[in-house]
């Protein structure tokens, strides 16, 4: 716009300019423009006001705004045994669960000692590991040579109605593959065998269990033989825990684990007990059962819930009825894990959060840009901050703040824009109000 330079052409602008509400008659509209007149006078020649006031910053619009209330998820509501024992820890996921899941997340039973069966058996690897450690989990480490002793045990077990593996005369294989068949198929006779190799007998094996034991924490672990078989090989739920940490550490331990069979010399293909491996992420560790109601199962876990890493999460199952019904309460309490975890909406595209009002009666809708959600685990409280700015060009669809929302780690960010058009002002509002241009 070009600024007059005479009052003529101020005049003669006047009256092309959009009018505002005037004092009614004649009169009033001469009032007026004695009023600028004299005003444009008094402020040293009409080109000049003009020329400031046609060019100057504009006063801040009024915005009008509520950031979007964001209701939390649901509660989160973990499934665990009514009978026997329960106890996981979860890694990885500390930001959302809290710094305590490391520690005990879910449990149920108590800790009370009970019998772990071929639990046991895990405890057997981890000492003759100590003892002849393998260099990761490819290697097959140390040939191990059976005796005819110990294809004897085959036998031996067999009549006990204990599971065993073939163990031929003059039987050698790689330590690496007599640990996966012991602990995949949960063969006892080589339980026995690689306690004898590893420490001489398998009473010097129990003396060096019960130290190592000891010098690991686990205080509330008593081993009797190397099998499990025996009943007064107990644990304590707690104890466990801590055994599967060590167990999932060990490079080997946790590679032979967490295969479905393997292919071995003697044995043949021995299959893994853990009937849960890949279902909710299980890749380990050992199941027990001495009948009864003593089906046992200590597991690993690496769930994944939708936040990046997946959740380690170590854990025991104790005195459950059958195999069967062990394997679903360990999976039912993962499967509640992971329905804690929720996308949570928290605003939607073109949801209206307030207004923008110009000092010269404008106005338009200010609207989120687009859909926004956070990933949540139960009930995690939802906060909301709203920042907002002066527009540039007033235009629709200018973007104008955003809305920030945060749950737990997790945020998400909308954009804040305005929705309709905003007026500039007349000329005459300029003229009109000297004390509100900048």
């Amino acid at each position: 716009m070009t600024a007059p330079d005479t009052l003529a052409d101020f005049s003669n602008l006047l009256e092309e300019a959009p009018r505002e509400p005037a004092p009614a008659g004649r009169g009033g509209r001469i009032a007026l423009i004695f009023f600028l007149v004299v005003l444009l006078a008094t402020l040293g020649g009409g080109g000049g006001y003009v020329w400031w006031a046609s060019s100057a910053a504009l006063p801040a619009p009024t915005i009008t705004s509520q950031a979007p209330a964001a209701s939390p998820g649901a509660p989160a509501s973990l499934v665990v045994p009514a009978d026997g024992s329960l106890r996981l820890s979860v890694d990885g996921g500390e930001q959302y669960l809290g710094p305590d899941a490391s520690g005990v997340f879910a449990s149920s039973g108590g800790d009370d000692a009970r019998p772990i069966a071929s639990i046991a058996k895990l405890v057997t690897a981890l000492v003759v590991l100590d003892a002849h450690p393998l260099q990761g989990a490819d290697d097959p480490g140390p040939t191990v040579s059976f005796t005819e002793a110990d294809t004897d045990l085959y036998d031996r077990f067999y009549v006990q109605g204990v599971t065993i593996a073939k163990m031929p005369d003059g039987t050698r294989m790689p330590l690496h593959d007599a640990l996966a068949t012991m602990l995949l198929p949960s063969a006892s006779n080589y339980a026995v065998a690689i306690a004898r190799w590893g420490f001489g007998s398998e009473g010097a094996y129990v003396d060096a269990a019960r130290s190592w034991l000891r010098d690991n924490g686990l205080n509330d672990t008593r081993i009797v033989d190397a099998t499990g078989i025996d009943a007064r090989n107990t644990s304590t739920p707690g104890d466990l825990v801590a055994l599967g940490r060590l167990a999932a550490a060990n490079p080997a331990i946790a590679a032979i684990t967490s295969m479905r069979s393997i292919s071995v010399t003697g044995a043949g293909t021995v299959t893994n007990t853990n009937d849960l491996l890949g279902t909710l992420g299980v890749d380990g560790l050992k199941t027990g059962n001495l009948g009864d109601g003593t089906f046992n199962l200590l597991f690993t876990a690496s769930l994944d819930v939708g936040i990046g890493s997946p959740l380690k999460i170590t854990g025991v199952r104790l005195g459950g009825a059958t195999h069967d019904s062990t394997d679903g309460d360990v999976a039912r309490v993962l499967q509640s894990i992971s329905d804690g975890f929720h996308d949570l909406q928290v605003g939607s595209l073109g949801e209206t959060i307030g207004t923008i009002t110009t000092p010269w009666g404008s106005e338009a809708e200010l609207v989120l840009a687009k859909n926004a959600e956070v990933r949540t685990w139960s009930d995690t409280p939802v906060t909301v901050t709203l920042d907002t700015v002066t527009p540039r060009t007033y235009a629709d669809g200018e973007t104008v703040g955003s809305v920030t929302w945060t749950a737990g780690p997790q945020t998400a960010t909308a954009d804040v824009k305005i929705a309709g058009a905003i007026e500039e002002p007349t000329l005459l509002w300029r003229l009109t109000h000297p004390g509100e241009l900048g």
